[in-house]
């Protein structure tokens, strides 16, 4: 190329650069949470106008809501999901069905009680008031013993939590522990 048509093609390229970018940065505004660049659709609905500044807008999740309120998105492919609970307030579940699930949770707890009354009393043996016998290096670190006694209180803790908190549930199901597991305390 000669030096005198290097000049005017590198004048329209940097020409064409800032047409591109003045083509990029329409103004845009803010209607409460959505934004938009209709200049008629901003004035009619009274958004403001956002000064300066790129705005990046990241697609959410659609929540799952009931097929009468549901419009097709063709952008994001749907997925049948089997319901499995009524979807109108009007539906009921049967009430054989609903005993048959309260059996069954109220079996699941009595087995997770039974489960976590035994792991309290494992732990409340070795924690022994606060006093475990002292295991290996023990006896010459002090402080890992202290270190064990401080954890073996928390496991006693957390175990005691675990029991109370079944035991809350079954009473709210209406089912009351058994009296050998309720003895267990």
């Amino acid at each position: 190329m000669k030096p005198t048509l290097a000049i005017p093609w590198l004048a329209a390229t940097v020409a064409g650069l800032y047409l591109v970018q003045a083509q990029a940065q329409e103004r845009i505004y803010r209607c409460g949470n959505e934004y938009t660049n209709n200049a008629e659709v901003a004035k009619s609905r009274g958004c403001t106008l956002l000064d300066g500044g790129n705005i990046t807008i990241v697609q959410g999740t659609n929540l799952q809501r009931s097929s009468e309120t549901r419009t097709p998105n063709t952008t994001t492919p749907q997925r049948s999901v089997a319901p499995t609970a009524p979807t109108r307030a009007t539906e009921r579940i049967d009430p054989a069905a609903q005993r048959a699930r309260d059996s069954d949770a109220r079996a699941i707890l009595d087995a997770e009680l039974r489960k976590a009354e035994d792991r309290l009393a494992q732990v409340q043996k070795e924690y022994a008031n606060g006093a475990p016998e002292k295991q290996g290096i023990e006896s010459r670190n002090h402080q890992r013993y202290l270190d064990r006694v401080a954890e073996l209180k928390a496991a006693t803790t957390r175990a005691q939590s675990d029991v109370d908190g079944i035991r809350r549930e079954l009473a709210r199901l209406g089912g009351a522990a058994n009296s050998a597991s309720s003895t267990a305390k």
